[in-house]
């Protein structure tokens, strides 16, 4: 027990005071035969669950591709403009950028991340020159007494440029998803499928394994040598191993009869339960990777979900319940964002009439608000997102 003294209270009198962490007298006892996970670090994460999965590859794709080909529109309490600084800037960020590059980047750094940094160039008298998508793994927040942001850090290597955040238009808009327990950092679709995401990894390095061995259950050499004997010498082994290798596994020697000489004989072994179980698990997981971040199964062809009747009906939920609140919240922030260079009290939102998945439900709209006989012409358009005609 003396080696827990240091936890009493009342130690020595006469002990030097040093000044050191309050949790470093805490022992951490490491437990043994646990799962291994990978880490949740986002550089981890986008190499496991986007460079590495082929369904959170596409789910990240199919989302930040429909969400940049969304049209924006710019208005303000009367007007909708057709043509406005804010929306050149929008057609053309950058020189090497267009307008989808930027958002597919955008929407894409949010889906991995949580996070979302956009850097704008110039401004001085006005809108900003240029926007640029910063990465999320290179930018930490630096807050302030009071828990706000003061600064924002990207580093890359030994360089590092700080963002200070002062009087006026902000030159970094961070965009974060909603996270329960950081007050300045969100948390990512890809997070809450890390755990699927190895389950799906591990199911498929097993089947790469399993192909590698001509797609075949393992079986046993059994040895039967004279008088009972049932031990092979060193040198017996290591020739019957190589041979094995060299001969009889692996995709390229599928089929090849094995030869079996002085007491050898082979026993297959069949499929075990756990092993047939092996492709319902990755279907699972492949759901579940899907669910996390909003796609519909079916869109993304993974078979034995009956969630939606048909593909079209899929594909109106994917854009309603996924992509427009995704493209709401990031072109608001931007609009609002912008709108502080120049002063002008403008939003940046989706033109709901002009996406083909929500057709119907937009005629639907459109006939019942032209309908409502006890609504003003201002009152319908607001109904419809539309300015107030003004008093004309």
């Amino acid at each position: 027990m003396a080696m827990f003294d240091f936890f009493r209270r009342d130690g020595a009198a006469g002990a030097p005071e040093a000044k050191a962490s309050a949790t470093g007298p805490v022992i951490a006892y490491a437990g043994s035969g646990r799962v291994a996970w990978s880490p949740r670090d986002t550089a981890s994460l986008t190499r496991a669950g986007f460079a590495g999965n082929p369904v959170g590859f596409r789910a990240v794709k199919l989302i930040a591709e429909a969400a940049a080909a969304l049209p924006l529109v710019l208005q303000d309490a009367t007007t909708r403009f057709e043509a406005h600084p804010v929306l050149d800037l929008i057609a053309r960020p950058n020189p090497l950028q267009g307008r989808a590059e930027l958002f597919e980047a955008l929407f894409g750094q949010i889906l991995l991340s949580g996070n979302a940094y956009v850097e704008a160039v110039g401004g001085e008298t006005g809108v900003p020159a240029e926007l640029h998508v910063l990465r999320s793994d290179r930018m930490s927040l630096v807050p302030g007494p009071d828990g706000w942001p003061v600064a924002y850090d990207y580093t890359v290597g030994a360089k590092r440029h700080r963002f200070t955040l002062g009087e006026g238009a902000a030159p970094i808009c961070h965009i974060k998803a909603f996270h329960p327990q950081d007050d300045h950092y969100g948390l990512s679709a890809l997070q809450a499928a890390a755990a699927a995401i190895d389950v799906h990894n591990a199911a498929s390095a097993w089947s790469k394994a399993l192909l590698d061995n001509a797609a075949r259950p393992s079986g046993a050499i059994v040895y039967s040598g004279a008088d009972g004997e049932g031990t092979l010498s060193p040198e017996q082994y290591d020739r019957l191993l190589a041979e094995m290798e060299a001969y009889h596994m692996g995709a390229r020697n599928a089929g090849r009869p094995m030869l079996l000489e002085g007491g050898l004989d082979w026993k297959p072994m069949g499929f075990s339960p756990s092993d047939m179980e092996f492709q319902k698990v990755k279907e699972a997981a492949a759901r579940e990777i899907a669910t996390a971040f909003g796609v519909p199964p079916m869109l993304l062809g993974i078979p034995g979900d009956m969630t939606y009747a048909n593909y079209q009906e899929a594909n109106r939920a994917f854009y309603r319940l996924t992509v427009l609140p995704l493209v709401s919240k990031v072109s608001a922030a931007l609009g609002h964002w912008l709108g502080g260079f120049s002063g002008e009290a403008v939003a940046l939102k989706p033109d709901l009439d002009q996406v083909p998945a929500l057709a119907a439900e937009r005629d639907q709209q459109w006939a019942r608000v032209s309908a409502a006989d006890f609504l003003t012409e201002d009152e319908k358009r607001g109904l419809l997102g539309l300015p107030k005609l003004g008093g004309a």
